[in-house]
């Protein structure tokens, strides 16, 4: 094994040496030819709970980076929390803050030049994309840990009805913290299949994760333990020359989608799976998405699914008894971070619990979790799942109610004026026209209380949102897409069994609208988002910058 900082001309490799032994490196190991130097890109913060615990894991990295005789040497890089920043301007900036952080791993990885491997330390949802991109991009000896979910102590749906009185003026902001504490009851991911949980999973489906990895709780033993052999796991990964590119191909990604399709996970993993797909120069499209869900049962009713969260998950085997149930669909001779086969992993006892975890031939297990539906109002389509849609609305028609934003969208809610049967259309959210995607959570859960009512917009969801939610259509407002001729009254029409949403207006007053259209430009401040505007790619291909 050649360590890179040994591949430096003689004299910087020295003054490298010299500025690490002076940040604390002891010069034996820098001068130990056998010890490759590990870099830890850790996105610990005080903001984000699913990052709190990240800095005591993190030591536990370094020491089975150490016990299998490698050097460990840690950086920050940022992580929002997506719980903040809803229903607020600054979600704006958390899809962009996804390459923001692969964009700052490179600089600090490959711009030093020095380090053989990494272990990447993110837990939420725009952060564990980020970091797969970072593994993909710098293409060194990687693995994934993240925090883990947090224990619940009340039921998904105990939580959601709390929010519910809150919004009907039944129960005080202090009764909502309270009790959301019982829910989120520490430090860790929130407990419900969203983005940041489904990540985890695809991680680990992906490879990129010891198995278990994902769904350890957080502030647990077992989840020290498994950052600890993460680290030595990856000095292993090192010497055994076994790359991100080596694990994550285009077999692995399939089963990504595999597992994603049968947990009924989170939408916006088709937004991050392109994007990944995209570093490593393979393909992951909306179409082999639809392909692959199509005939894909989902297994388990994670929130919002079920009523039941990612702890029942972890506690009936967790991702192993997922990939053990559905893996004949699996291509198992794919490489993991274990320095083994996904087969090679898989051929153990791994116990399941099928009170969570159905078989695919189970009643209960049907196809379709997640859709993707084309029609005039989405030529290129649009993302629905409808694993949490009730069954009375997979067939729907109503009248649209248009916003140019989420916040005209809350004025309406709040002054009484949006009717039951509505199909509210929030546009101008999408990548470009927000600009930065908002993902539209809250305005999903706001729409529960309004009978019949659907959400179409460019812009995203949340994992955790439910109901007729679609969104994602493409092309997006800005670029003129259909969804941008809307106007209030118009019907719109949606068939999960046909997966079609269309607008039930002629192409001929389509393009008499089109002719007068000018498109809303939001406020961006006029330094990051106006910048990320210019340069993003739709969300069908992964919101890819350049």
């Amino acid at each position: 094994m050649q360590r890179k900082i040994d591949q430096l001309e003689p004299f910087q490799r020295a003054i490298s040496k010299a500025h690490l032994a002076s940040a604390g490196i002891s010069i034996d190991s820098l001068e130990d030819p056998n010890k490759p130097l590990i870099a830890i890109a850790n996105s610990w913060n005080e903001v984000c709970p699913g990052h709190e615990p990240l800095r005591q894991l993190a030591a536990e990295v370094k020491k089975g980076v150490l016990e299998a005789g490698g050097e460990p040497i840690e950086f920050n890089t940022i992580g929002m929390c997506d719980g903040v920043a809803q229903g607020h301007p600054g979600m704006r900036y958390c899809l962009p803050h996804r390459d923001l952080i692969t964009d700052s791993c490179e600089a600090m990885i490959v711009g030093e030049g020095v380090f053989d491997g990494v272990v990447y330390m993110g837990s939420c949802d725009k952060i564990i994309p980020g970091m797969l991109n970072a593994a993909a991009r710098i293409n060194l000896p990687s693995a994934i840990v993240t925090a883990g979910p947090c224990y619940d102590e009340i039921k998904p749906s105990e939580s959601k009805a709390l929010r519910a009185a809150f919004l009907r003026g039944e129960a005080t902001e202090r009764d909502v913290i309270e009790g959301t504490l019982r829910y989120y009851t520490g430090p860790g991911i929130c407990p419900f299949l969203g983005t940041a949980n489904t990540m985890g999973c695809i991680s680990e489906a992906l490879g990129m994760m010891l198995p278990y990895g994902a769904l350890w709780p957080s502030s647990t033993s077992q989840r020290r333990f498994s950052a600890r052999q993460t680290g030595a796991r990856v000095v292993d990964l090192v010497r055994r020359g076994i790359r991100p590119s080596d694990i994550m191909t285009q077999a692995a990604l399939d089963n990504a989608v595999t597992l994603l399709a049968s947990i009924g996970g989170s939408l916006n993993a088709l937004v991050h799976l392109p994007a990944l797909a995209h570093e490593l120069g393979l393909e992951v499209t909306w179409d082999i998405v639809a392909d692959i869900t199509s005939h894909t049962p989902v297994v388990c009713n994670v929130v919002p699914n079920g009523d039941i969260s990612c702890i029942n998950l972890y506690k009936a085997g967790g991702v192993p008894a997922v990939l053990k149930t559905i893996e004949g669909d699996l291509d198992t001779t794919v490489m993991t971070v274990t320095g083994q086969t996904l087969g090679e992993n898989l051929d153990k006892d791994v116990p399941v619990d099928r009170s969570v975890i159905r078989t695919q031939d189970d009643p209960g297990s049907v196809c379709n979790g997640i859709q993707v539906l084309y029609g005039n109002l989405a030529p290129e389509g649009a993302l629905v799942k409808t694993s949490a849609v009730p069954a009375e609305q997979h067939v729907w028609t109503g009248k649209a109610q248009v916003f140019e934003s989420e916040e005209e969208a809350f004025a309406a809610y709040n002054a009484h004026a949006i009717k039951p049967g509505t199909g509210v259309v929030v546009r101008y959210e999408g990548p470009k026209g927000g600009p930065g995607m908002k993902e539209l959570h809250r305005v999903t859960e706001i729409m529960k209380g309004i009978p019949n009512s659907a959400v179409i917009t460019d812009g995203r969801f949340s994992g955790a949102s439910g109901g007729l939610s679609v969104g994602y259509l493409c092309p997006e407002a800005f670029e003129g897409g259909t969804i941008a001729l809307v106007r209030d009254g118009d019907e719109i029409h949606v068939d999960l069994t046909r997966n079609l949403i269309e607008l039930h207006v002629s192409d001929e007053e389509l393009e008499k609208r089109r002719a007068s259209w000018e498109p809303v430009i939001h406020e961006n401040g006029g330094h990051l988002l106006e910048r990320y505007s210019k340069q993003v790619a739709s969300a069908k291909t992964g919101a890819v910058l350049g």
